[in-house]
């Protein structure tokens, strides 16, 4: 079976079931429409004022929605055994991996275009730049978080707590693209400067750690 059969089959398995069940998009949305909601009483900025912090707001409120879908990732495989039938597969083991990464970075992506007009109504945004830039800055910036995520979930599917391992490993490497995102995003909203620097940045990083996940992933998944 090749790579790219087994990659479409297994991210339309995930897409089907997702859509039977919205565990992920639900748990996403209601989590993001809390933070927004908890923000917007905590901050009462003027339009100027919003475009500095909501960078900032935006990016965390996508980092801590995306955590709870992608802790689902690999959860459901270990039920009847599926990932261990994964493993003793001749499949390629990447193959299985990209199609993951595909699926998570759908579900982002349509959670940050369901939650896009609320953080604009809520705080009152205007973007001061270029508004494609913005659709660069997420696509790359979402890619960035669902590809270590996808990886270190699979990582710490077997560890006792992996709610909370999936985050404490998550974070601190996440952090260059973090910040990548938040001063994009603040420099396009606000037109102090260009993007250009962090758009490189979150390219690179994403080609980097893409290329390693890969490399990778095949002895996370062999891993008792």
């Amino acid at each position: 079976m090749s790579g790219l059969n087994v990659t479409t089959r297994t991210l339309m398995k995930d897409l089907r079931m997702e859509w039977r069940s919205k565990d992920a998009i639900n748990s996403m949305l209601f989590f993001s429409l809390l933070v927004v909601v908890i923000f917007s009483f905590a901050f009462n900025p003027n339009a100027e004022e919003s475009r500095h912090i909501a960078g900032g707001l935006v990016w965390v409120a996508f980092l801590f929605a995306a955590v709870v879908a992608l802790n689902q990732t690999w959860a459901r495989e270990l039920r009847n055994q599926v990932l261990d039938a994964y493993r003793v597969s001749p499949a390629p083991p990447n193959a299985l991996f990209l199609a993951k990464v595909l699926g998570n970075f759908l579900f982002v992506v349509i959670l940050e275009a369901l939650m896009a007009p609320l953080f604009v109504v809520f705080y009152q945004l205007r973007s001061v730049g270029p508004v494609w830039q913005l659709v660069v800055v997420a696509l790359l910036g979402t890619w960035a978080l669902v590809v270590n995520g996808t990886f270190f979930a699979a990582l710490s599917i077997r560890t006792r707590n992996r709610e909370i391992m999936l985050p404490l490993i998550l974070f601190p490497i996440s952090i260059p693209a973090l910040l990548a995102m938040v001063d994009a995003t603040t420099m396009i909203l606000t037109g102090d400067g260009t993007p250009d620097f962090w758009l490189k940045m979150l390219l690179v990083y994403d080609v980097v750690f893409t290329l390693v996940c890969l490399l990778l992933f095949e002895s996370v998944l062999n891993a008792e």
